[in-house]
């Protein structure tokens, strides 16, 4: 039987509340940074610990070690780091537990978070909240039944997301996704940007490889090439890559074989918000995008900016999720909006001229996916209160006390 409770000594009694959060990857990190900003709204004093990236330390979080020590995935890619990975999971265990705050809060990475909660739950009664739920609506679905035994509450970024959690055991509160109050660039940055980067009114074509190393190795040689026939027949289109902090060394480095005169903005040197703006700019500047699976379709949805997904990982890997995904898209627009209008290459068919021919299809017919995107948004909550303070609120409308 799990120890009782105490009772709440922090923000509930009027005091200072201490939170420990745990992010692992820069979609985490901005999770957990809108997060922050919500809870320094709504608590008179509040304090950080943990391990984080830029924009929630930008909160005021000064991270244990860096963020990009965890951003590995794929089930084979892992093992190389196992070893660090387990002190790593351990020592932020040790960190929580003499630490003691009135909340941890995990923001996505279950391998690696989830198996901090179960070494903090062994030795104490803190409260965790994991935020994101497992998409164990398409694989896994045991899951759940697994992090019910170390997590007390979830924060859902999808609105159907909240019975599989409750079902399990968890308390669960439907959140939206931060992506939805982000700015919409306005026309004066993206002529800024295009200005900027000397690129007339040439259509840009977007190019996102991902923002892990192991990903950006695997991808950048096959976008490069299906970009490379693409072109061929769009000889006028201009290639714009914007790159995360910590791979824009290796993205500059595959892009510079790529066609189309390719544009790298490199966000090492700007502030945080020159950074953003120069992303949204070209998110919407794009005429077009080619990206790899994850949080990125969300963000060219809030855009407005028509993709094609293209994503691979190791051969084992895949073989394994073969046989246990339940879904035949993993593109997030297609599964918010209950539609496939979004194009996918995956796996196998992670190929240039597989994806050539689904770049050429979406440029002909650039609007197909524009309501899509629109129900994407409503759906997560574009228009209603901010996610990083509506998850901000469901966290302390939890608490016990």
């Amino acid at each position: 039987m799990r120890p009782s409770r105490p009772v709440l000594t922090g923000a509930r009694a009027g005091g200072l509340m201490r939170v420990f959060l745990l992010a692992g990857e820069p979609s985490g990190d901005r999770l957990g940074g809108a997060l922050m900003g919500g809870l320094k709204t709504l608590v008179p004093d509040v304090e950080f610990d943990g391990i984080s990236g830029p924009l929630m330390q930008a909160q005021g979080l000064v991270s244990r070690f860096p963020m990009a020590e965890l951003s590995v995935m794929g089930l084979v890619e892992v093992l190389p780091k196992y070893f660090h990975l387990k002190r790593r999971i351990e020592e932020t265990a040790q960190a929580v537990l003499e630490t003691r705050p009135d909340v941890m809060i995990t923001i996505d990475s279950p391998d690696f978070s989830l198996r901090v909660a179960k070494l903090v739950k062994a030795e104490s009664s803190i409260r965790t909240v994991h935020y994101v739920a497992p998409s164990v609506w398409a694989w896994r679905p045991g899951r759940a039944d697994k992090m019910a035994k170390v997590i007390d509450h979830v924060l859902a970024l999808l609105p159907f997301e909240p019975p599989y959690m409750e079902r399990a055991g968890m308390e669960c509160d439907f959140v939206g996704h931060p992506v939805v109050s982000e700015p919409v660039a306005t026309e004066a940055e993206i002529a800024g940007f295009r200005q900027a980067h000397e690129l007339g009114d040439a259509p840009l074509l977007l190019a996102l490889p991902g923002s892990r190393r192991g990903e950006v190795d695997r991808l950048a040689p096959v976008f490069g090439e299906a970009l490379r026939l693409h072109l061929a027949a769009h000889s006028d289109m201009r290639v714009v890559v914007p790159a995360v902090a910590h791979v824009a060394e290796q993205v500059l480095e595959h892009v510079r074989d790529w066609p189309g005169d390719p544009v790298a903005v490199d966000p090492r040197g700007m502030s945080a918000d020159e950074a953003a703006s120069h992303k949204r700019a070209a998110f919407a500047a794009a005429d077009l995008a080619l990206a790899a699976s994850g949080t990125v379709s969300l963000e060219l949805a809030a855009q407005a900016t028509p993709m094609v997904i293209a994503y691979k990982v190791s051969w084992l890997t895949q073989k394994i999720a073969e046989r246990m995904v339940k879904l035949d898209t993993v593109t997030l627009v297609n599964l918010v909006s209950d539609t496939r209008a979004v194009p996918e290459c995956l796996g196998p068919v992670c190929q240039p001229d597989r994806i050539a021919a689904r770049l050429a299809e979406v440029q002909a017919d650039p609007q197909a996916q524009a309501e899509a995107m629109r129900l994407t948004m409503e759906r997560l909550g574009r228009g209603g209160e901010a996610p990083g303070l509506r998850a901000a609120r469901a966290v302390l409308d939890r608490m016990p006390g």
